[in-house]
């Protein structure tokens, strides 16, 4: 995972244009919506393989585009370029429907280091936030996967769902950026420059599929 969040910080800052529908002063709505190029890829977004193929498409589930991602031994993602400031919408939401983890899969060894759902912030400079579903790593736990001089990238995991037992089921996620950032990093957050969603089981050679439903980013819970 570390050379594909290590592109998206590399990434250089693109203005962010909000759709109209999407945008207002309480929250962000980051859609896969819209017109696709010849890749399938949505419009606003990039895509981005590391290994193997990537195999996916944008579907649509109750009036909702969605991103259906599917890795046979492969590692890829789709990123979004964003201009947010954290304190302005400390708050995202999102949610995930895992249909198969990457067997084997383990955010705490390396060689085991696949999920099945990610998402990855990237802030300005060189620290991200990656949220994950682990196939075993224990719920709440941190992972440090950090890059050192002189490439000097700080990259903290979080996993905020572990295990099989909600499979196939939309499972919601909220969480206070700023304040994750802060205990991650013990300062406040810069601007957040991207965001990304991803896939791997490259490591473990096994297949993971995962739907991925739109982003928010809120001012308050209210």
């Amino acid at each position: 995972m570390k050379i594909a969040v290590l592109s998206l910080i590399l990434t250089q800052l693109f203005c962010f244009s909000f759709i109209t529908s999407g945008y207002s002063e309480e929250k962000i709505e980051i859609f896969f919506e819209g017109s696709v190029d010849r890749e399938g890829v949505p419009q606003g977004w990039k895509l981005k393989e590391k290994t193997g193929e990537a195999e996916f498409k944008i579907l649509s589930e109750d009036g909702e585009d969605i991103a259906y991602f599917k890795s046979i031994a492969a590692s890829f993602s789709l990123e979004r370029p964003l201009s947010i400031d954290p304190k302005r919408y400390p708050y995202i939401s999102w949610k995930w429907k895992v249909l198969r983890l990457p067997l084997g899969g383990d955010a705490r060894l390396k060689r085991k280091n696949d999920q099945a759902a990610q998402m990855i912030i990237a802030f300005n400079g060189r620290n991200t936030i990656s949220y994950i579903w682990d196939t075993v790593a224990p719920e709440g736990s941190i992972s440090d996967e950090s890059i050192g001089w002189p490439i000097s990238v700080k990259i903290k995991v979080i996993t905020v769902k572990s295990g099989a037992s909600d499979l196939n089921k939309w499972v919601s996620f909220k969480r206070n950026i700023v304040e994750d950032y802060e205990r991650l990093y013990h300062k406040n957050p810069p601007l957040i420059k991207g965001l990304r969603v991803q896939i791997n089981s490259q490591h473990t050679g096994t297949v993971a599929e995962t739907l991925f439903g739109k982003i928010i980013l809120l001012s308050d819970l209210h």
